[in-house]
This record gives C-alpha cells, structure tokens and sequence, in this order.
C-alpha cells in the first residue's frame, strides 16, 4: 500500500507550531522571522521524525526555479543508438545540478503537444525538443515560453534557440576521403544518391551525408560509379542493393549510409565468395553496437549521440541562467555542429602503391 504523503500542516501539529513558522524554517527563512531556535529545533526533529519532504513544484514558484529540464523526443528513449542522447543530457544536467524528466512521443504531434504543455505545467526551467533521426520540421507553438534547445532537429532559418546536430557534411567528406586516400576510384553508394536531388527520405541526414561525398569525389576528378535511394536503410535492402551491383562485377568500394545497410552489404559480398576488403572496401555511417562486432570490423563515421546530449543539455542550463541575469536580452542560439569521429577498423584496404 502506498505511504501517504506528509503534509506540512501534520510537521506543524507534532512541533506544536502554527503553519506557517513550520513552512518559515523549513524554507530557511526562520532566523530572518526572528523564530526561536528552540522552535525551529523542534518543527526540524517532526520534519525528519515523520519524513516530511517539501512539494518541489511549491518550492521552485517561491525560488523561481525547480532545477529540472525536460527531454521530449520521438524515439530517442526506446532507441538502443540514440538512447545515448539522454545519457548525455543527464550526465550534463547532474554535473550542473539539474534532474531531467523524459517524455517520448512515437512521432505523434498531439501527443508532444500534451508532453510539453505537462512539463511546462510541472514548472520544469527548459525544454530540450530531440529526435532519433537528423531531419527538418517545424517548431511546436509554445516552445518560447521557456527555455529550450533542439537536438537533432534541423529548422530552416533561425529558430531563435540553440539547435544541436552532427556534422554530417563533414561526415559524408570524412567516408570518401578514407576510400579516395586509399587509392579507390570505383565507389558505389547504397542509401542514397548518385545525385543531391536523388535522395528520396526525409532525413537530412542523407542529403548531407551525399553532399560532403560528391565534394570530395568532384574534387579528385571523380563521380559516383552508382547511387541506390533507399527509404528502409534495413539489412534485407543492404543485401539486395548490393547483389544488385555484384551482378555487374565487382566494385573496388560500396558507400553504405549506415551500418545496416553495411551489414546486408557484408552478406551479399560475402554469399559470392568474396572478401572485404581485399575485394570490395566498405564504409559506413553511425558506429552503431555491431559494426565492431562485424568481421572484418566495419570502419564507419560515428555519430556522438552522448556528447550531443551533454551539449543541448549544457546550451539549455546557459540559456536558463541567461534569461535570469539578463531577463529584457535575447536569449542564446544558432546552430552548434558537434563532430564526428571516422572510427577506422579492417575494412577498407588501400590499393597498391598507396599506403
């Protein structure tokens, strides 16, 4: 059976005080109100005697802050990739002497409007607004009046809030330069392309992903030699887009946009009697669990989910304390690109005469 709550009329009656000298000491406020120590000793004895804690919400209105952030995300929290996100944000929050409450949506507007109408409800001081997958949307009506940051969410123009995203433009000219350096000129791409306008999902991702590739490979006077627009970037598409290229010969390398993909790649490779990657080099985008676990190890472009969360979390904590010391100035935004790291393993080999 659940405990009731102590209430702080029940503190009062034990110390033998009225109401309010007990809400007057357990605020910190009894030596201002001239209260006797003798009487604050005793409202402090009932406090722990009958394990009185203080409504947090009534606490933050009169301190004008509760030390919480809510994190509202589509399906970052059943997301065993991005589920790393919250880590992040917690870690960071705590470091700053914040909780976070989490709340996730499955993608349903009506349901992230109920989310965020709740959390301002419970007084939390930001909003950190997130997504599994790096795309563009439109902001929620509301979202000013707090503090708020996005993550992993792409706005055309200035929000007027911190937007936190990976560098995926820098992603995409980090995968064809690992192949272009090992002397690769024949590179087929699976998710995506041949072409910027080729791309057919909505992730911005993909489109940035392709654009950071087509430079680099433009820039050495080279071409995709076929692009594949995938919508499920799943194992079984992986497997068939790359038979698909297999049938034709082989190719001395496969861009796969992420590393599902890579693993139906790896299957198809492999179903022919091939090896990767002393016949066809492979790489890939995320740094997901298995992509270590593949053999040979699949080198892949991460994506820092964690250090994300600890940067929207840390913006959000700055812009809350913003608006308290500079209340009539505009808040902090702009758009924060956080990196992402080329984890190089055993699947790409350079071809002779290159290191």
């Amino acid at each position: 059976m659940a405990r009731k709550r102590v209430t702080l009329a029940q503190v009062a009656a034990e110390a033998e005080v009225a109401v309010s000298t007990a809400s007057l000491v357990l605020s910190g406020r009894g030596t201002d109100m001239r209260i006797s120590e003798k009487a604050q000793a005793r409202v402090r004895d009932a406090a722990a005697r009958l394990g009185y804690r203080p409504n947090a919400v009534s606490v933050g209105l009169r301190k004008g802050s509760t030390s919480t952030l809510a994190f509202v995300s589509d399906s970052v929290a059943s997301s065993r990739l991005a589920g790393e996100m919250i880590k992040g944000a917690i870690e960071a929050a705590r470091d700053r002497g914040y909780m976070v409450f989490v709340g996730e949506t499955g993608g349903n507007v009506t349901l992230e409007r109920q989310l965020l109408d709740a959390m301002v409800d419970r007084q939390v001081d930001g909003i950190i607004l997130a997504s599994m997958l790096t795309h563009g949307r439109s902001l929620p009506t509301g979202l000013d009046s707090t503090p708020a940051v996005l993550l992993n969410i792409s706005i055309d123009g200035d929000p007027g809030i911190p937007v936190v995203v990976p560098d995926e433009l820098q992603a995409g000219r980090d995968a064809a330069t690992a192949l272009v350096s090992a002397g690769l000129t024949d590179i087929h791409l699976i998710g995506a392309g041949p072409g910027l306008r080729d791309v057919r999902t909505i992730s911005t991702a993909a489109h940035l992903r392709l654009q950071g590739i087509l430079e680099v490979l433009s820039a050495h006077g080279l071409a995709p030699a076929s692009g594949r627009a995938i919508n499920q970037w799943l194992p079984p598409e992986g497997f068939r887009a790359a038979d698909a290229i297999l049938a034709s010969g082989t190719p001395e390398a496969i861009v796969c946009f992420n590393d599902r993909l890579a693993m139906g790649v790896y299957q198809a490779i492999q179903s022919r009697g091939l090896s990767i990657p002393d016949d066809v080099s492979v790489v890939s985008f995320d740094d997901s669990s298995i992509a270590a676990w593949m053999r040979p190890g699949l080198t892949t472009v991460a994506l820092p989910h964690r250090v994300m969360g600890k940067r929207a979390a840390d913006l959000l904590v700055d812009a809350i304390e913003h608006d308290r010391a500079h209340p009539d100035e505009p808040g902090p935004t702009g758009v924060h690109l956080v990196p992402m790291p080329l984890r190089e393993r055993d699947s790409i080999r350079a071809r002779p005469g290159r290191d």
